[in-house]
């Protein structure tokens, strides 16, 4: 007898979301959502404080925060626009 296989899905609620290209010849992004909140210890749907911002940033909070901080200021965020939105 064999046993039924496990599939390998992940625990976490984030839904994959994708960043269509801007210009010609870009690729789209593809990332889930919620992946840094996860890794701040905050609340979905709640606002990560700067206090998290800054340690995900500095690396504090693991490699992978520190990867998603970067995201999030580069292309999330976006270079040009006012902090806080």
């Amino acid at each position: 007898m064999s046993k039924p296989s496990k599939s390998s899905s992940s625990s976490s609620s984030s839904k994959e979301r994708t960043i269509k290209p801007e210009k010609a010849g870009q690729k789209g992004i593809s990332f889930d959502e919620g992946g840094l909140h996860e890794s701040t210890g905050t609340k979905s749907g709640k606002k990560i404080s700067a206090k998290k911002h800054a340690a995900a940033k500095s690396g504090k909070l693991g490699k992978k925060a520190k990867k998603q901080e970067n995201f999030y200021e580069n292309v999330l965020k976006g270079h040009g626009r006012k902090k806080g939105e």
